[in-house]
């Protein structure tokens, strides 16, 4: 074929080989719509109005949720860049505990934002590099957005764990368990010096039953096994022992079998188990123990129980990860979409600084970030057009704490309605998403490396 032929059907003649020229921009547009599509399956369940999904497995079990972690994680992709998506809500469930949701819906907005750039014929690579330059000045501007805060200061605390629990299903709990995991969270690090918190050392017990006016908080141990005697219940200045070992007579390590030919000698092995598992006993009473915790068989009867999970103890488990944010980072910032309404005013502003095809990107990037704000207000009923108009109207008069209140359908200082949340929890929501979008930005081909037969 003539290489006029080929140019004039889409294909460019290199390295001995036709190649398609069109190829590149298609696998660009197909992630970003894999990407676009998961982003607008959870968009409704962004804030505390937004709507929950109803989640059936394989087995027929159902969860009802609005955590996007939990969604995603359910949810079968089988697009590359779909996974993607899922991944980087993992990422910052793990990270920050909470924004889990918002981390998608950004990436989704940023990569909508890419899909208009690229089809005006900006390079990749311009785009990717101006996404990054917004991103650093992003981090700055919600650092100075924010307001430092001490762990001993525990109303501040008790307003941040009622804000993340403001969008989940036992929201209306939040006055129960909020006080609840701040005490558990402050019992096990020191205030003064801690900077995480190892979550190991809470434990959740999960029972079936009751309702969540049961949970209480146990500063001890929980055991979840039936007690062997029952006629003792409370036993105080306890000496505890614990065994790894059973309580019963020993057995070998090969599977033997012993023949018994009469009755002495079935009564002489049976003293003799009588006689080992009664020098056990003398030694545990003459440690002193009078608590007993067994690891294995008493007398070759094992005890088990079964435990069962509920819904509302596992949303309880993904709220204590929320404290890891703010032990580590010790800052605090106001919700309500006021952060990123104002990250994008001041994006546009420092886009008007730089000059050719980066301050145009920098300012699509400042637009895409109004996604979470509309959302919001969409979510709560609210017309999220004039809404997001006049918070940014409040935003250019200097009000940067102006936020949408879902509780009384309209906007006002966010701070004063006590709304806040950790700052890691933006700042790995902003840096996450952009991350991810440029990597998605950057593929240009997809190979499949499947086994052969």
């Amino acid at each position: 074929m003539p290489e006029g032929g080929a140019a004039a059907n889409g294909y460019k003649y290199k390295g001995g080989a036709y190649v398609d020229r069109d190829k590149p921009a298609q696998i660009r547009f197909s992630n970003i719509s894999a990407g676009k599509a998961v982003a607008d399956a959870i968009r409704t369940s962004l804030g505390p109005k937004g709507m929950d999904k109803m989640i059936q497995d394989g087995k027929g079990d159902v969860t009802i949720t609005n955590d996007g972690a939990t969604i995603l994680k359910q949810m079968q992709v089988l697009h590359p860049a779909a996974k993607m998506m899922v991944e980087l809500s993992k990422a910052q469930d793990i990270e920050a505990g909470d924004g889990t949701t918002s981390v998608v819906v950004i990436a989704g907005a940023l990569l909508d934002a890419c899909a208009k750039l690229l089809q005006k014929g900006i390079h990749p690579t311009i785009i990717s590099e101006s996404f990054q330059k917004a991103v650093d000045k992003g981090v700055e501007i919600l650092t100075s957005m924010s307001q430092p805060v001490q762990l001993s200061d525990r109303e501040t605390l008790l307003n941040s764990a009622t804000t993340s629990l403001c969008s989940k299903v036992v929201s209306q709990y939040s006055s129960l368990l909020a006080p609840m995991s701040v005490d558990a969270v402050m019992r096990v690090i020191d205030p003064a010096t801690a900077t995480s918190v190892d979550l190991r050392n809470i434990c959740i017990i999960k029972k079936l039953g009751g309702t969540i006016d049961d949970c209480e908080l146990v500063d001890g141990l929980v055991l979840t096994q039936r007690v062997v005697n029952t006629g003792v219940s409370r036993v105080e200045k306890a000496k505890i022992g614990l065994i790894q070992f059973c309580l019963s007579p020993p057995k070998t390590d090969m599977d033997n079998q012993i023949v018994v030919s009469d009755y002495v000698q079935m009564d002489r092995v049976l003293r003799e188990e009588r006689a080992y598992i009664l020098n056990l006993i003398k030694q545990i009473k003459k440690a002193g123990c009078t608590v007993l915790l067994i690891q294995k068989s008493i007398l070759r009867y094992k005890i088990t129980t079964e435990l069962q999970d509920t819904g509302t103890n596992l949303l309880i488990c993904d709220y204590i990860q929320h404290w890891h944010a703010l032990v580590f980072c010790r800052a605090l910032i106001a919700g309500g979409g006021a952060p990123e309404i104002e990250l994008a005013l001041r994006l546009a502003e420092y886009s008007r600084s730089l000059a050719g095809m980066e301050a145009y990107c920098v300012r699509a990037y400042a637009d895409a970030l109004e996604v979470i704000p509309s959302t919001l207000a969409e979510n709560a009923g609210l017309n999220p057009i004039s809404t997001v108009t006049e918070l940014r109207n409040r935003h250019a008069q200097g009000e940067k704490t102006a936020g949408i209140n879902v509780r009384k359908g309209g906007i006002s200082n966010i701070l004063e309605e006590l709304v806040v949340q950790p700052l890691l929890v933006s700042i790995s929501a902003l840096t996450f998403a952009t991350e991810t979008v440029r990597s998605i930005l950057k593929i240009d081909d997809l190979v499949s490396d499947f086994a052969r037969d």
